[in-house]
């Protein structure tokens, strides 16, 4: 296995995936600490529209926390918790009395 540390521009492009499977968006920057010296956040744009309202698609993407990250190769696996986020049940009932 190569242990050679990577440019982490090798991030940008990559398909993004939950740790479940589902399509979540395409790595298009990264935000990063300057202080820190370190990644905070994934920028995603082409996010899958049944996690993300369509408002966001027509904006720029969204930024996921770098935290959530669980692997990275070919793809970018993140933590299933942006499935959890989007299907939260307390979001949808209070969606519902607004309408």
């Amino acid at each position: 296995m190569n242990n050679e540390p990577q440019e982490i521009t090798a991030l940008v492009d990559l398909d993004v995936y939950s740790n479940s499977g589902v399509y979540v968006g395409k790595v298009e920057d990264l935000r990063i600490d300057s202080g820190a010296n370190q990644v905070t956040g994934l920028a995603l744009h082409r996010v899958n529209d049944d996690l993300f309202d369509n408002d966001i698609n027509r904006s720029r993407g969204v930024i996921i926390p770098y935290r959530w990250i669980q692997a990275v190769g070919d793809i970018v696996i993140v933590s299933d918790v942006i499935e959890r986020v989007s299907d939260d049940p307390e979001e949808a009932e209070g969606n519902e009395h607004q309408n």
